[in-house]
Order: C-alpha cells, then sequence, then structure tokens
C-alpha cells in the first residue's frame, strides 16, 4: 500500500539553514580569494612588469615578416608580413613600397592627387593589399590614392608623418587625414607598448610588435601649454633601453595620459593625485579627485578632455599647414565602438566636443559614424549582427567597400579637374533596356 512521503519540518528548515550558512561562507571565502587574485599593481610595479623582452626587440629589429618596421623618427612604420586575421581565418598579403606606403594596385604608374593618412583603418588591416578602400576608390575614379596609414597610430602620429611626406616626391595636393576611435588619446602616449600589454601578450613574441617610443604630444603642467616631443630612441641600438625596467619607470613615471588610461582600464591600483588636478585646472575643468569614490569616473572624464584638447591643437595646425601649402583637407571621422553605437543607442556621442569644433573651424569633413547610423536602420538586425556584416575589428573588404563609395562623393567634389569617371568626356550610354534581359 501507498505510504505517502512527508517532509519533517523543524528537520528540513535547518538544514536549509546550514545549507544556506555554508553557501555565504563558501562565496565569502571566493569573493575574498578573487579579490587577492586581482590585486591591482601600482603604475610602477605595472610598468617595470610590462617591458619587452630582448627577444622581442630582436625579432622586430630583423624585419623578416614582421608586422612594422623601425623608424628613427617615428617609431616605427608599416613592414611587410602575411598575418592570419582576414575573413575565413584567411592569410592577409600586406606589403609597402620602398617608401614606406602600402603597395598600391591600381593605376599606380599615373600621378597621385590623393594621400592618406591615419591609423589602421587608414592601412586597413585585416585586409590584403587589393581590399583597401583606398583600392576600391582608385578603381572606381581612375587614379591611384597612396595609403600612409599606420596602425597604432594617433592623431598626432599621423601629423608628424604628413609632415614628413608632404616635403618629398611623394606629396599630393588632396590630404585625407582619417581620426579613428582613441586616435585623440594615443597622440598624447609616449609609449603605446605600455598600454597593450594583454594584447602583446597573446601574439607571438616580436612579430607583432609596436607602439615603441615615439614622437608625442603633451601637456606642461607648469605652463599649461602643449610641447611636440621627438622619438628619444631614435637608433636601434637605443630601443634595447626599453629591455630595462629602470630606465622604462623613469621615462613613463611622469607621463600622465598612460597612467589614466591603465587607471581607467582597472590595470593600476593608483594615480598621481597631485598631476591630475593639476591638468585638471590647466584644461578649466571643475572636477576634484579628493572625492575617491568618484575617482574611476573623473579619470575617464578628464583622459577625454586631454585627449580632445590635444586633437583640437593638432587639427588647427594641420588647418593652417595645408593653407599654407595649398592643400585641400578632408577631415575624416569614425568610432564604431564608441561613437556610432551610442548614436544608434541614445542619439548622443563622447566626442561632440571635436564634431563642434571641427564645424566651428569651417573644416571640410566626413563623419562616416552618421552613415552606418543611417545604413542601421534599413535593416531588421541587432548592432552585432549588423556590424557582422562589415567588421571583423577592422573593416573586413565589405566594410572597406562600404566606406570607399560612402566616401566617394566628398573626395570627388575635393578633385579639380574632376577624375576621368566624372569628366563627362565619354559616350553617353544612356540606358541598357533592350539588353539586358529582365529591365523594363
Amino acid at each position: 500500500m501507498y505510504k505517502p512521503y512527508y517532509i519533517k519540518p523543524a528537520k528540513n528548515v535547518l538544514s536549509l539553514i546550514i545549507t544556506v550558512l555554508v553557501v555565504v561562507l563558501f562565496c565569502l571565502l571566493c569573493k575574498e580569494g578573487i579579490a587577492q587574485t586581482v590585486k591591482l599593481p601600482t603604475f610602477e610595479e605595472y610598468v617595470k612588469n610590462a617591458v619587452p623582452t630582448r627577444q622581442e626587440l630582436d625579432i622586430f629589429l630583423g624585419g623578416n615578416g614582421v608586422w612594422a618596421r623601425y623608424d628613427a623618427q617615428l617609431g616605427y612604420i608599416l613592414g611587410n608580413s602575411m598575418p592570419v586575421e582576414g575573413i575565413d581565418n584567411s592569410i592577409n598579403i600586406s606589403t609597402t613600397d620602398q617608401n614606406g606606403f602600402r603597395t598600391m594596385q591600381m593605376y599606380r604608374n599615373r600621378p597621385c592627387r590623393i594621400n592618406t593618412y591615419g591609423n589602421s583603418f587608414t592601412q586597413c588591416q585585416q585586409v590584403s593589399d587589393g581590399e583597401t578602400w583606398q583600392e576600391y576608390l582608385a578603381a572606381h575614379i581612375g587614379e591611384p590614392i597612396r595609403n600612409f596609414g599606420v596602425g597604432g597610430y594617433g592623431v598626432y602620429q599621423s601629423y608628424v608623418r604628413l609632415l614628413r611626406e608632404e616635403n618629398t616626391k611623394n606629396a599630393a595636393d588632396h590630404l585625407i587625414f582619417y581620426v579613428w576611435g582613441d586616435d585623440h588619446v594615443r597622440s598624447l602616449l609616449r609609449c603605446r607598448y605600455l598600454a597593450i600589454k594583454q594584447w602583446n601578450q597573446k601574439n607571438e613574441p616580436g612579430f607583432k610588435f609596436h607602439g615603441n617610443f615615439w614622437p608625442n604630444l603633451e601637456m606642461d603642467l607648469t605652463t599649461g601649454q602643449f610641447i611636440e616631443k621627438p622619438n628619444p630612441l631614435n637608433t636601434k641600438k637605443t630601443l634595447y633601453k626599453m629591455t630595462d625596467r629602470t630606465w622604462m619607470w623613469e621615462n613613463v613615471k611622469d607621463d600622465i595620459a598612460l597612467q589614466l588610461l591603465l587607471f581607467k582600464n582597472k590595470e593600476i591600483a593608483n594615480l598621481n593625485l597631485e598631476n591630475v588636478q593639476k591638468l585638471a585646472k590647466h584644461l578649466q575643468l571643475d572636477i576634484s579627485f579628493k572625492d575617491h569614490a568618484d575617482l574611476e569616473q573623473n579619470a575617464s572624464y578628464l583622459l577625454d578632455k586631454y585627449s580632445f584638447a590635444a586633437t583640437k591643437y593638432i587639427l588647427n595646425k594641420l588647418k593652417v599647414y595645408a593653407s599654407k601649402n595649398n592643400k585641400k583637407l578632408l577631415i575624416v571621422l569614425f568610432d564604431p565602438y564608441r561613437v556610432t553605437n551610442s548614436l544608434v543607442e541614445t542619439g548622443t556621442r563622447y566626442d561632440d566636443e571635436v564634431v563642434r569644433y571641427l564645424k566651428a573651424g569651417e573644416f571640410n569633413f566626413f563623419d562616416m559614424n552618421l552613415i552606418h547610423v543611417a545604413d542601421f536602420k534599413k535593416f531588421n538586425l541587432n548592432l552585432k549582427d549588423y556590424y557582422g556584416r562589415y567588421l571583423l575589428g577592422h573593416y573586413n573588404p565589405t566594410g572597406n567597400h562600404f566606406f570607399a563609395y560612402s566616401i566617394k562623393d566628398k573626395i570627388i567634389q575635393l578633385l579639380s579637374p574632376k577624375p576621368v569617371t566624372y569628366s563627362g568626356s565619354g559616350h553617353n550610354w544612356v540606358d541598357f533596356k533592350g539588353y539586358l534581359q529582365g529591365i523594363n
């Protein structure tokens, strides 16, 4: 005969209480263990533990199949490599001319009127030489476009590269200057290698080495004025100083941008509060670093404002240079990860200060963020799936093609005389009705 099973209430409650207490105690112990595991280093500890090895520098300077090659002025420029990072896990063929620009495929023997400068979205990382937006656009307009983009560069480093190249036989009358993502911050860093420690550790030592000391822009905390600093390691021999922990610390301990960036990214535990307060005062920001509750938020805000001030300083110099040398300048803006997504989700953008500066200064500029916002509305996709159409991290070939035809009209307006494909001198084939089946 079936006998129902009854749980004894008192015993059950006692067991439940004991179980809950054990779980709570376990969680507390785990939390304490995790806290101890992720205890953040000081700024000094972080720097001294992030220096490159001699092996990395040997491979980098050896130049055999490495992504970048050493440059005495700029720290590094693009090298010749075949990284496995393309679509469908394919190998990209990335090569450069002897003068350091990415190898041109289309109309390379014709006069070049357009030079492009910027970071990896100008360089077109993750695609092969013939899949860059410059090559797609060159194929359409019937004339070559030089690609001086270099991954990792900030606004200032791209500006220094521009000044150098425009004083050579590779000079052009039309300059496309691309400002992407965190390029604002990169301008300020003395040695970006220290800011990408985790990324460096994921890669085979030396073959993607970059971010070594370069020319940078920073604010003098005594005067409040920006100063332009040259690359301090301007020979291959001196580059090995980067392996010396003491030397590295002595040469970046007052790099306030690096410290703010690492603190923002939760890589270090401390800030030089005296220096960041001085910087905030020079930038006329009403924020205090005495309240530790808002320290992380204020540090992030200060870094953005500092970097925007640097970008505006550079853009002003670039505009003066272009005017003085009779060159036409087009500024490009794009940041899919902090701007485009924010515009889609909230209609706001963190870099609005830069946009307002460009408008007030009557710069000729092209905002790819707005193009993507409009394009996104045409699809019934979430943002992640939408980005998957165009991006691998950087643009895939489809993304570069989309960018090329999005910026096309702006560049054609810039050119005089117009490119041959827009000269109006060809035979006028009105349509293909009666020739292609299905066209009515």
